[in-house]
């Protein structure tokens, strides 16, 4: 049995090969919406919905017999990736990483890349003169959107149509008109005519690469010239592959 830990729309391709390949499989989400989007690529595997601590995947992996780990999670799922690599350790199980591609940010002045999420709420204030667009997902929401309501500014925020996400939002402080629940991926100019709209002043984005969007992200902020603030991807796990195919291969080897 192979283990996935999903979520991404990298993941969802994942899941299509192994069911194509015939592989049983368990695949996990953090959220319900990422289930469901699985649902129409997962064939017969197992969804499981919630965020399952290094405990918690053990015991799983006992359960179900399982051999192989892919974490396919998002590049900023830190938590989720070393409670996956702890859980592997313990149980003697393959842990594989599929990591997104990523692109090398432009070499611009309106582009700001910093290296932490409290760094990149610091630098989007005082880059701002009313509204920042926040674009980097609902985990650190709370820091980003406190930061900018204790500067007097703006929030408005993307994020996907998602009942906790926009519960949260409100939660924050955040008025529904400055709210954008909605599903990508987004073009050039669907990222310019929302930035346009919203008058944003700053853009804050994470290096998430093109499964993410940030590419048309940042494209889009330089094109009506408003800074970019990104948050740089954290360093992939030393067993991190990009190209499907190869981990495929390194599948096939162990299972064998």
């Amino acid at each position: 049995m192979i283990l996935v830990l999903g979520g991404t729309s990298e993941s969802r391709q994942l899941v299509a090969r192994l069911t194509e390949l015939g592989w049983p499989l368990i695949v996990c989400t953090a959220t319900a919406y990422g289930g469901d989007l699985l649902k129409t690529s997962g064939g017969t595997a197992q969804i499981i919905t919630g965020r399952l601590n290094e405990d918690e995947l053990a015991e799983l992996m006992l359960v179900h017999n399982i051999k192989v780990l892919i974490d396919a999670t998002h590049p900023f799922a830190e938590l989720a990736t070393a409670n996956a690599r702890k859980a592997c350790t313990r149980n003697g199980v393959l842990y594989l990483r599929l990591e997104r591609p990523s692109l090398p940010l432009p070499d611009h002045p309106l582009v700001a890349a910093v290296n932490s999420y409290r760094e990149a709420a610091r630098r989007a204030v005082e880059l701002a003169r009313q509204t920042v667009f926040i674009t980097t997902g609902t985990k650190t929401l709370p820091l980003f959107a406190d930061a900018v309501h204790a500067a007097n500014l703006r929030a408005v925020v993307r994020i996907l149509p998602d009942l906790a996400g926009l519960r949260l939002c409100l939660d924050l402080g955040i008025e529904p008109r400055n709210i954008v629940a909605m599903q990508g991926p987004f073009t050039v100019d669907m990222n310019k005519a929302l930035l346009t709209h919203y008058h944003a002043d700053v853009l804050l984005t994470k290096e998430s690469g093109p499964n993410g969007g940030s590419d048309t992200k940042i494209e889009a902020a330089l094109a009506v010239s408003i800074p970019v603030v990104v948050v740089k991807r954290p360093p992939a796990p030393a067993e991190a592959v990009s190209d499907l195919n190869e981990l495929i291969n390194r599948i096939n080897k162990h299972i064998r």
